[in-house]
């Protein structure tokens, strides 16, 4: 090892989140879907939010994440996981939260093999909110994944403070968190569940 012709590797480590953009003409299908559905979904999620909706017709996107689950594949091959046969995932749930002022998803995670998160509106007032903070976290309105004990030489977080448009998908078991914020406005996004095994008991003619 000398000089500056080192040659060296970095491991991969961790679960795989993988970080896409949505376009508008998907953004506009969900946030119309959302706005139509009326089952409440609080009953079966971990955010304190007064409005969280279950999105009726699951079908109309199908399309969508059917690219959506080969692009996560592809990634987590590059990622380094090795399949003797690609897995085959089904769009279990799907909901949209309806995020206002003091709202806030605690720690917690989901049911299922994958789950991603699409942001349909953020906000002006919450964006020029997020730039005035001065804190160490991502501050208001952002979201981290949180993975491993805090150590030294380690990440254990990833934090962002989404934009219009951005999709994450992430295993399912991967604790994440919301952070809530003060500004009187609504925050728009469509999360879900996917599945990669069903039970025979649950499957229909």
């Amino acid at each position: 090892m000398t000089n500056d012709k080192v040659e060296f590797s970095v491991m991969h480590w961790g679960p795989c989140v993988v970080q896409t953009k949505v376009e508008q003409d998907i953004l506009s299908g969900l946030y119309a879907e959302a706005m139509r559905s009326k089952k409440d979904a609080s009953g079966e999620l971990a955010g304190l939010l007064d409005t969280q909706i279950f999105l009726e017709d699951k079908k109309k996107f199908t399309s969508f994440f059917d690219v959506v689950f080969q692009m996560y594949n592809h990634s987590l091959t590059n990622f380094g996981k090795k399949f003797t046969t690609p897995p085959k995932y089904v769009l279990d749930k799907l909901w949209c939260n309806f995020q206002k002022q003091y709202d806030f998803n605690p720690p917690h995670s989901h049911g299922g093999a994958l789950s991603f998160v699409i942001y349909l509106k953020i906000p002006d007032e919450l964006v020029k909110e997020n730039k005035k903070y001065r804190g160490q976290s991502i501050g208001p309105g952002g979201i981290s994944f949180h993975y491993g004990d805090v150590k030294d030489y380690s990440i254990v977080n990833h934090s962002f403070f989404p934009k219009e448009g951005d999709m994450f998908i992430f295993p399912a078991w991967l604790t994440h968190w919301v952070y809530p914020y003060r500004s009187r406005c609504t925050r728009v996004s469509v999360s879900g569940n996917i599945i990669d095994k069903v039970k025979l008991s649950d499957l229909k003619e």
